[in-house]
Order: structure tokens, then sequence, then C-alpha cells
């Protein structure tokens, strides 16, 4: 039995190593997603009052703060049992669709398209963001212009471009200015001409990556995502549906707090990565897929004139279900297209700029859940606490845990597919990485515990014998 080990995997957010195990005769028996590191967030919390929680848990990532930031106010919102002002709710939208167009753009231009554009084959010294500027210097300044966009949005509603504290239990600290409105609506017509000439741009590339499209991560599986309750696009505030392979509906209007009647979170010795799954099929047949591609299968429609012209034309990839993991960049910039066509509709609002943004109670609960759709898919806090709102328990379900046995399979099937073992060209192994990274997993974000996480140590000696293992449970 042979080993083969890629550490780290690159252009992903945090550590990870992914080993493929061969059998006598070169063929690949198995694949891992090793997830090395461990912050367990959740154990910093306790303590704290939950009207920090927004603030303390915006640290938990650079990339999506924002998530994290919104989902705290809203299970902060459900412990004060308050509904907030309906300029808050508009305002909170804004502000995540600003993370999510400049967190997809992060993941498009600087993660992905180096391989998409570049070639998986190319030379590695080449096949980065460098290598992307010096070949296709007009598309990465506009990658970085798109991303900027985002995180000015962020900055003129919170103050600050990450970790803001702007939104908190009962709505947000600070209305939006006359001028930060304006400031706004003059980039979005920038902004929307880099994703309407990217989208045309990948879509005629497409055509080069038939075969990666059929292995990349392309098999059966359930998928969730937020909708509407006419069954359209959602990120902020929507019930939970869960379709299968088919399209056919699995579950619909599911509350996300009630997440523990119909999510499962199973624990592996080989990663410090959760692995949610569907309790009613169990684990690990319960496998289900969320972020950009599971939303858009889940949903009817988007809502928006531009974005549902471009999934009429994704959905041909599928008929009615797109199962190929690759497709997660493509579901990427319609999202985009989406969140900017939505923010235009709600800075036109007439009452976008009313200074009644938060509403003053006590703690009236000592449980709450907030979910809301994160770049990377569904986003649940879930937080426990006391006379005085101090909290004693917090679990936090994060989209790239949910991706986690996913994110196995799609490995495994490319490692199949690419990986002989009487050859092994680089191509082949950044394929294996590229198919973590069409699913852009976030590490940092989901690297937590609920209870004990499970521990394997092992001892070699110098020839390579077993001498020792120390396994817990």
């Amino acid at each position: 039995m042979q080993q083969i080990v890629i550490d780290p995997v690159t252009r992903i957010e945090g550590h990870a190593k992914i080993s493929i195990q061969l059998d006598d005769a070169g063929q690949v028996a198995d694949c891992r997603f090793h997830v090395t590191e461990f912050r367990g967030f959740e154990k910093f919390c306790e303590g704290r009052s939950f009207r920090e929680m927004p603030a303390i848990t915006a640290r938990i990532c650079g990339i999506c703060p924002v998530s994290h930031l919104l989902a705290s106010a809203k299970t902060g919102d459900a412990l004060l049992a308050v509904e907030i002002p309906e300029a808050a709710v508009r305002l909170r939208r804004i502000m995540h669709f600003g993370q999510l167009i400049q967190s997809h753009a992060l993941s498009f231009f600087h993660l992905s398209s180096p391989d998409l554009l570049l070639g998986f084959d190319s030379d590695p010294n080449e096949r980065n963001v460098m290598g992307l500027i010096a070949a296709h210097p007009e598309l990465t300044r506009s990658g970085i212009r798109l991303r900027r966009f985002g995180q000015e949005v962020i900055q003129i509603l919170g103050s600050r471009k990450i970790h803001s504290g702007w939104g908190v239990p009962g709505g947000v600290k600070t209305p939006l200015s006359a001028e930060g409105r304006e400031a706004i609506l003059g980039m979005i017509p920038e902004a929307m001409q880099i994703a309407i000439r990217t989208m045309d741009l990948y879509k005629h590339t497409l055509d080069r990556f038939h075969e990666e499209a059929r292995f990349f991560g392309s098999f059966p599986s359930l998928f969730m995502g937020m909708v509407t309750p006419s069954g359209g696009l959602e990120h902020y505030d929507g019930k939970l549906r869960i379709i299968d392979a088919t399209g056919a509906l699995v579950a619909d209007q599911l509350e996300p707090a009630r997440y523990q009647d119909y999510i499962g979170e199973a624990v592996e010795t080989w990663s410090y990565l959760k692995s949610p799954y569907y309790k009613p099929i169990g684990y690990p047949g319960g496998m289900y897929r969320v972020g950009p591609l599971a939303r858009l299968n889940v949903a009817t429609h988007c809502g928006t004139p531009l974005a549902d012209a471009e999934l009429a034309e994704f959905r041909q990839l599928g008929r009615p279900v797109v199962l190929s993991s690759f497709h997660y960049h493509y579901a990427r910039l319609i999202e985009i297209l989406f969140c900017l066509e939505k923010m235009t509709e709600l800075l036109e609002h007439p009452d976008i700029l009313d200074e009644n943004v938060r509403a003053i109670a006590r703690r009236n609960r000592f449980e709450a859940v907030g979910a809301l759709e994160a770049p990377r898919g569904t986003l649940f806090h879930h937080y426990k606490v006391r006379d005085g709102g101090l909290v004693t328990w917090v679990n936090m379900v994060i989209a790239t845990g949910q991706n986690n046995l996913p994110m196995n399979r799609a490995i495994l099937q490319i490692a199949r597919h690419y990986v002989k073992g009487d050859t092994l060209p680089e191509g082949m192994l950044n394929r294996v990485e590229s198919g973590i990274r069409a699913f852009d997993p976030c590490l940092s974000c989901s690297t937590h515990a609920q209870g004990r996480i499970p521990l394997q140590i092992e001892l070699y000696g110098a020839d390579g014998r077993l001498c020792d293992r120390v396994e817990r449970p």
C-alpha cells in the first residue's frame, strides 16, 4: 500500500492536507481531506454576554466576518424576542450582499482563476495570482475592483472592512447616511459591468472543461439552502429546503431554529472538521451539499432579471439538478449578479435612510438559534444563556463542515480518475486540490467542536515501524 500526501492544500483559507491511498496495483483505494487546525471558538465564548457575541464571532474569520456578525445578531434578536425595525433588516441585507460579493470575487478571481485561465497543467510557479496578473492583467484588476466594491459597502455601513461590530442584537448600531447611499449606488454600475463581463468570459471557457465537470465531484447527493416563501433564492431570512439528486423535494419550509431535529454532526478520527448529515437518512448516507450550487438547485427562481436569465441557462447543465461541484464557480458568478441587483433595489427603497434601526429590550429567552446563508452555505449560531445574559454554551454549524462529506467524496472521485500509480504529474495532484477549491472551504470558520474531539496519536520508530498508538474516541 502506497500513500501520496498533498500538504498543505494551497489556495484555500486555512490549513489542510489530502492523503491518497494506493493499492498494490497502483489504483486509488481511498482519499481523505484532513483539516489539521483546531481552534475551538465555541469555548472562548462561554462566560461572555450574548450582546458581545456579534463582535466576538466576527473575529472567527477575516474572509466572511459579516456572516458571523449577522448570524450572531440574529441569535441575539431571538434571545431578546423582538422584531427588529424594517430599515435595520434592509441594511443588514445590504451588508450581507457586500460580504457575498467580496467573498465570491476572492474565490473566483484569486483562488480559482489561475487553474481556469492558466490551465490545470501549467507551471505551478506561475499558476497563482501573480502569474494571473502577468497573463491577464485587466481581468485580475477587475477582480480586485469587484472585491474592493464589496468591502467598501461593508465599510460604509459598518465603519470598517473586516471585524465590524455594527450588527447588534435588536438591529444595527447606525443608520445609513444619504452620502453613503449615493456612494454605494455610484459604485454599482462598474461592479455590474465587471460581473457581466466575467460571466461571459467564464461561459466561453466552459467547453474546455468537460472532463473536469464530469469528475470534479459529480455525484448524487442531497442539496440544502434557504428559500423565500415562494421558493426564490434567499440569503438572509428564509426557511430551509432540501432536495435530492433528481430534484425531488425531500423536505421544505424547515425552521432553521430546529436544525438539531434534522441535522446531525458526526466526527472522524482523521480530521478536526465535523461531518454534518441529514438525520432522517443517517450517517454517512445523509450527505448533503450547501453553498451557491445548492442554493441555485433548491430555488425555483432568483427574483431579479439578470440572475433569472443566467439561472435558466445554468440549469441546462443539469436538467433539473446540476450535480457537478465544478459548477460552484458558475453559481458564484450568478449570485454576484443577484446581489448587485438586490442591493440596488434595497438602496432605492424610500425608507432606507430611516434612523429607527434598533429595538431595545432585555433578555427574554434562555436559548436561541440564528441562521443565514453565508457565502459557502447555511450558517447556524446556537446559544444558551443564563440570567444576566451570559453565554453558557455555544454551537456553530458552519457551511464548510456541512460540505465535508461531499468534499471527501469529490476528491476520491477525482483521484480515481486522474491519479495513476505509475505516473504522478503535478497537474494530476493539482486537480485533486482543485476539487477542494471548488467548494471554497473556510477552515478557520469550521474547525470547532461540540463536545469532545476525537484524537489519534501514532508513534513511529526510525525504521517506520508503528511503536504505539493512543486514540480518544
